[in-house]
């Protein structure tokens, strides 16, 4: 037999290949329990999980905890709006007085008759 040395190609493509099968293969054919395999039939499935007495008071303090946080995460987004706004009309307000203020020096140069030159 000879030997061959492989690529990182073939050996990424056997990689995912095996993962391919490892998911397509469920885990139920890969495994056999002791029962199956002496031919018994499988144990009924659990009934569900009925919530505990106590998990109702707990549900109650978690989606209480929750509003509260919705309400700290709105007051937070609002003090960031009203901070930009603020901050926007202060920009807004500086951009306008120093606009008049070059206005006013654009005129003092402009005052004069302007001149052609023949």
């Amino acid at each position: 037999m000879s030997e061959q040395l492989i690529s990182r190609r073939g050996a990424f493509s056997l990689l995912g290949l095996a993962a391919a099968l490892g998911f397509a293969l469920p885990t139920t054919m890969l495994t056999e329990s002791d029962a199956e395999a002496q031919g018994a039939a499988p144990a009924a499935p659990a009934p569900t999980a009925q919530p505990m007495p106590g998990m109702q008071h707990d549900m109650q303090h978690g989606m209480q905890q929750g509003q509260e946080q919705q309400t700290r995460q709105e007051k937070r987004r609002e003090a960031r709006r009203n901070a930009r706004t603020k901050h926007r009309q202060a920009r807004n307000a500086a951009r306008m007085k120093h606009r008049e203020a070059r206005g006013k020096s654009d005129k003092l140069f402009m005052k004069g008759d302007v001149t052609k030159q023949k």
